[in-house]
């Protein structure tokens, strides 16, 4: 997905605790959610398995999305022609923090 598509989704959950933003990320229509959900799953169960922490008390600290490399194909057109199609990609970073320490 495009870098402005995930944007989107990560700037609303930003700076919020895990379970609010597993409901915003549920409820948002964006087809660019699934990922970023499973990322915030994935990042949860990192802190709890190798930190020890507790999910309910963390919370979104740094959430980022950058572009990544761009795939270019061409797409035939009329009278010989070629236009370019861009599948653009990204690279989406989440930071969760433990509140209670």
């Amino acid at each position: 997905m495009s870098a402005n598509k995930a944007r989107r989704a990560i700037d609303q959950i930003r700076g919020r605790s895990y379970e609010e933003s597993l409901m915003i990320l549920e409820l948002m229509p964006y087809r660019a959610c699934d990922p970023i959900l499973k990322l915030v799953y994935s990042a949860a169960a990192n802190a709890s398995k190798n930190m020890g922490l507790n999910e309910a008390s963390l919370i979104v600290s740094k959430a980022e999305v950058n572009e990544g490399p761009t795939r270019k194909k061409a797409r035939p057109q009329a009278r010989g022609r070629v236009h370019p199609i861009r599948r653009r990609s990204c690279h989406i970073t989440v930071v969760l923090k433990d509140t209670s320490l």
